[in-house]
């Protein structure tokens, strides 16, 4: 995989209204997520829906739940390896909230958040391991200040608040990969 103009040749492109301009900092930071609308079903347009804020809150009671939300994420990949990229990497997406890493708050200032289609006690499949690998290989290329130590989870940056990208996250897996 290929970055040009801070997006993923070859991934869909589906503009998300939901980011907004960094602060001038570094980008050195990759947050690994996981999602599926509603909880623990996967496939549709839900998720696209979502982070483009034209979910129809009426097709699911989860749904009136989440309705006010305002949030994005640069790349989804998806059950079957599709990658979906809704912000270009040097924007700022709107996927970790209140955050942390090393003493430094507000992580969408300097990191790019992935989300994975999927849900904590969930195994994710081979293929979305496999392009997960291959995107971020791409990301440590086009940003050589995001290395293995520099890659986390959701729950790792908001801890107590957000479990993702789950138990069932190998992370063994996946860093070995890289």
């Amino acid at each position: 995989m290929k970055i040009k103009n801070h997006k993923i040749v070859g991934a869909k492109w589906c503009p998300s209204i939901n980011y907004n301009e960094r602060p001038s900092v570094d980008i050195d930071l990759l947050v690994i997520h996981n999602i599926s609308l509603p909880p623990n079903q996967f496939g549709g347009s839900y998720i696209e829906d979502f982070f483009c804020n034209q979910l129809q809150c009426d097709e699911h009671p989860y749904f009136q739940q989440i309705k006010d939300l305002r949030v994005s994420a640069h790349l989804l990949i998806r059950r079957d390896g599709e990658v979906v990229q809704f912000v270009a990497f040097n924007k700022r997406a709107w996927h970790a909230g209140r955050s942390e890493f090393n003493g430094k708050a507000e992580c969408n200032d300097f990191s790019i958040g992935i989300e994975l289609e999927g849900g904590d006690d969930i195994p994710f499949e081979e293929i979305q391991y496999a392009t997960l690998t291959q995107v971020t290989q791409a990301i440590m290329q086009a940003y050589p200040q995001i290395e293995g130590e520099r890659i986390v989870g959701h729950s790792d940056i908001a801890p107590g608040r957000k479990t993702d990208p789950g138990r069932c996250f190998n992370w063994p897996k996946y860093k070995n990969s890289l």
